[in-house]
């Protein structure tokens, strides 16, 4: 029988034995890499009994179209079990532009809620108490703007504010290297994330005021090993950002969360998470001299939109299941399924309820959540764990040694690693040394020919939304806005928080595109570099 010549590697190009025994992990120590769950280091899980005592948060990414029509889906999912919510937002609302500018044609709900003022904020939630749910945002260089909005809105609910619960994304850094929705330069940018840090301090003491994103970075092509250690690097300086701003690493740490990427490499991405959670900690301990509740790695996933195809769209219902056990296998706090039609459209309500039951039969029929970190111990498990870390500790001790996040992303070193994986990952595809089931292997002639019913946003409701941000500008106090936007404008020359003035702004109803506008003024707009 000819000698099997194929590798045997992980995504991070990690080579795979044939077979794992106690050799693999000689200088393994239990009290040392693994310890107790809810211990330092925390490789077992950042809580004593994990889901045994509460299940993780299912919290169903959504938003299209209106805010109306964005109110009836939340409404929908949190009638058929959701647990939190969490809100995408369309193009124009992320980059700052209102929905009546030219280049918002076109792209008005499309892949999020549109958002220009507090009376879309108040239409978006209408019915839904702020003080019953737990809200998570992923918006990054408008993100001052939205938690105002927020905020704003819990006054006129008459919710105190240290009520409100939830997470803003404010992960500005990985909009430069791989998500691309940045207005200004990364360091006012940064000025604007840190002012989040510091209100959030004094109002919001339930809300987690960033949540570092390895999520768009793997999207954008990283490896796992890339995943955790750009992640890390990122957290490294906004920590040291919140230091520098006068802010304690035990009130800051203690409110910083993560969102990760659950790819299709079942047990790398298990391994992955545990990594992850143990070299946080002692970046955390030994670098910054935090407590152990402050070097708690808690994060939130999302199985892996990247990984998801238009071919033969029902395969995508078994990609998102493995990867969903694998982000529990691994200690998630809260997760994301999505749809098996989302390579095609925004998800239908069907397809939406089915990525929401995935999670349920996980947690109520698989029985893996009845015991805490259950593969702990595995030979492969272990070794894994510990050749991800060591692999994103050399990246992290470079990135460091050269001038840390920031260096990496105005020299383009983040984005150079990135692009090579991706373009690794991609040859192997059309090679078919990868295979993906549908799409270079194992194709049907029928699925190509038929055709998709998929969802769309009508285009009556970009019109609707156009019309009522005129309304909203013809009868709001026009003097207040303008005395609002110049306070706004004032405060940038003087340095001081900016969150403040920007809640004038809000709830005057000044536009997401008007508040924009005055910060562009001051700081300019971020043109990003070609990198060959």
């Amino acid at each position: 029988m000819e000698k099997d010549k194929r590798k045997f590697l992980t995504s991070s190009n990690i080579h795979i034995n044939e077979l794992y025994t106690p050799e693999n992990l000689a200088d393994f120590d239990y009290a040392r890499d693994l310890g107790y769950p809810g211990k330092y280091p925390f490789t077992r899980g950042v809580q004593k009994d994990m889901y045994r005592g509460r299940l993780w948060t299912m919290r169903q990414y959504a938003g299209f179209g209106t805010a109306k029509e964005t109110n009836k889906r939340f409404k929908y999912l949190l009638e058929h079990g959701q647990t939190g919510l969490s809100i995408a937002f369309d193009l124009p609302t992320q980059i700052g532009y209102d929905s009546d500018h030219p280049l918002s044609s076109g792209e008005v709900g499309k892949t999020g809620v549109d958002i220009d003022t507090l009376k879309d904020m108040e239409i978006l939630f209408n019915g839904i108490p702020l003080d019953k749910v737990s809200t998570s945002m992923t918006i990054n260089a408008t993100a001052s703007i939205l938690l105002a909005m927020y905020v704003a809105l819990a006054r006129k609910q008459n919710i105190p504010l240290n009520l409100l619960c939830g997470t803003i994304q404010n992960d500005i850094l990985k909009e430069y290297i791989a998500r691309g929705t940045y207005i200004f330069p990364p360091r006012p940018s940064m000025k604007l994330t840190t002012d989040i840090f510091k209100y959030a301090k004094e109002n919001l003491p339930k809300f987690n005021p960033i949540s570092v994103s390895g999520y768009h970075i793997r999207e954008a092509g990283a490896t796992a090993v890339q995943e955790i250690a750009f992640t890390l690097a990122n957290g490294i300086t906004y920590v040291q950002e919140s230091i520098n701003s006068g802010i304690d690493v035990n009130d800051f740490g203690k409110r910083v969360s993560f969102f990760l990427n659950s790819h299709s490499n079942f047990l790398e991405e298990i391994a992955k998470f545990r990594a992850a959670r143990r070299l946080w900690a002692k970046i955390m301990k030994e670098r910054f001299g935090a407590s152990e509740d402050s070097s708690k790695f808690r994060f939130h996933t999302q199985t892996a939109g990247c990984t998801l195809t238009a071919q033969q769209a029902e395969n995508n219902i078994i990609r998102v299941t493995l990867q969903a056990l694998s982000s529990v296998l691994g200690g998630t706090q809260s997760l994301h399924t999505n749809s098996m039609d989302e390579a095609l459209s925004l998800p239908s309500e069907k397809a939406a309820e089915i990525a929401l039951r995935t999670q349920q039969i996980i947690a109520y029929e698989s029985g893996v959540a009845d015991t805490v970190d259950p593969l702990a111990g595995a030979y492969f498990i272990e070794s894994l764990t510990n050749s991800l870390e060591n692999g994103a500790k050399k990246y992290i001790d470079y990135i460091e040694q050269n001038g840390g996040a920031l260096w990496a992303v105005e020299s383009g070193y983040y984005q150079k690693e990135i692009q090579r994986s991706a373009y690794e990952y991609q040859k192997m595809v059309e090679s078919e040394e990868k295979i993906i089931v549908g799409v270079n292997r194992f194709e049907t002639e029928a699925e190509t020919k038929k055709r998709k019913k998929i969802f769309k946003v009508s285009k009556k409701g970009t019109l609707e939304q156009i019309k009522r941000l005129k309304e909203v500008k013809e009868k709001r106090d026009k003097a207040k806005v303008k005395k609002s936007l110049d306070e706004l404008r004032n405060k940038i020359e003087t340095n001081e928080n900016l969150m403040y003035p920007v809640i004038q702004c809000v709830e005057a109803y000044a536009s997401i595109g008007e508040i924009c506008q005055v910060l562009k003024d001051s700081w300019g707009e971020y043109e990003q570099k070609v990198i060959i």
